[in-house]
């Protein structure tokens, strides 16, 4: 079998060559395209704390008489501080609230719960209300942003009740420590009595709350650590 000349080899040489790198390159974009049975960067399920999600609704703002009091975190209520209620995010959740009609915004902590009025889903304090302009007029349409979430703790806190009377509070101790419900006693500056479960495991707070239910108290406030 006779050689091929030099310049037809030349040719399959080059045409190898460049078959080869085609190969390669095909051989890279599979391996590259995501695999329907893994999950990709845009589908991979996060954990709720990792979602960042918005809400609209109205906002109102409180202040006045419960300046001083303790909020439902534990902490001293200061109006002054940009702070929120809200009913349902984690205490120490940062949020961005806009103004939906002039878009002025202000990030809060949340650190309260409530508003305890339909229609409404935040309850800011005189500083945040005057910083989006609605100290005024008491209300407006937001949006609320989640920009960051608290670490999360595998337990909450359950207050069953508050009394003006210690003894009333110590009465509620005795009633649940007899019926094996271990609780204590939380003590604000303004003299407001907690009786609260202090550390309930997540997975149990449904079986904390239907006992409680069953012993008169339906009502209970659940509060993050």
């Amino acid at each position: 079998m006779s050689r091929l000349p030099f310049a037809w080899r030349s040719v399959l040489a080059v045409l190898l060559l460049a078959g080869l790198h085609l190969l390669a390159g095909l051989h890279s974009t599979l391996q590259a395209m995501p695999d329907p049975r893994m999950p990709s960067a845009t589908r991979v399920s996060r954990a709720p704390s990792e979602l960042s999600i918005s809400e609209e609704g109205i906002a109102s703002w409180y202040g006045g008489k419960f300046q001083g009091r303790m909020t439902a975190n534990g902490e001293i209520f200061d109006t002054n501080e940009l702070t929120a209620a809200h009913r349902t995010l984690p205490f120490d959740t940062i949020v961005r609230v806009v103004n939906v009609e002039t878009g002025a915004e202000v990030t809060v902590r949340i650190n309260d719960r409530g508003p305890f009025v339909e229609g409404r889903i935040i309850d800011l304090s005189r500083a945040a209300a005057e910083a989006i302009g609605i100290a005024g007029r008491g209300l407006a349409p937001v949006l609320l942003e989640i920009i960051e979430y608290p670490e999360i703790k595998n337990y909450q806190i359950i207050q069953v009740a508050s009394f003006g009377s210690r003894s009333n509070a110590d009465a509620l101790i005795s009633r649940l420590a007899y019926a094996g419900i271990e609780a204590r006693i939380e003590t604000s500056e303004g003299g407001l009595h907690r009786v609260v479960l202090p550390e309930v495991p997540r997975d149990e707070l449904e079986r904390y709350r239907t006992r409680l239910e069953e012993l008169g108290y339906a009502n209970v406030l659940i509060r993050e650590p």
